[in-house]
């Protein structure tokens, strides 16, 4: 499954508790414990993946992204918007390095430009 000592692999391994809202054979989405919006998921892939800038698999790419769209509308964010990002390294922000896409709605969001 994971790197030993990555707190995402545990909790995609069941070692530590998460709210899950979403799995697939691929993926599993769990509430974000710090939110940063009215709705904040986090979508992480099973296996061990750094960063995006680590990933090479187009099957697991496009998984990741259809989870977010499920995600979304299965938590009511389909008709106002939502948002799906990503942290890719130290400069981009990412601070646990297992790859994880938010998915952010429920509130209007600032655009980026």
């Amino acid at each position: 499954m994971g790197q030993e000592g990555c707190i995402f692999c545990r909790i995609v391994g069941g070692a530590i508790p998460s709210e899950r809202v979403y799995e697939d054979d691929f993926v599993i989405g769990i509430r974000d414990i710090s939110p940063q919006a009215p709705t904040h998921i986090l979508i992480l892939p099973k296996i061990h993946i750094a960063s995006l800038s680590e990933l090479d698999d187009p099957a697991l790419a496009g998984q990741l992204l259809l989870a977010a769209k499920a995600i979304a509308l299965q938590e009511g964010l389909g008709a106002r918007g939502y948002r799906v990002a990503t942290n890719t390294g130290e400069w981009g922000g990412q601070s646990v390095f297992h790859l994880h896409l938010h998915v952010l709605g429920g509130r209007q969001l600032k655009g980026l430009g």
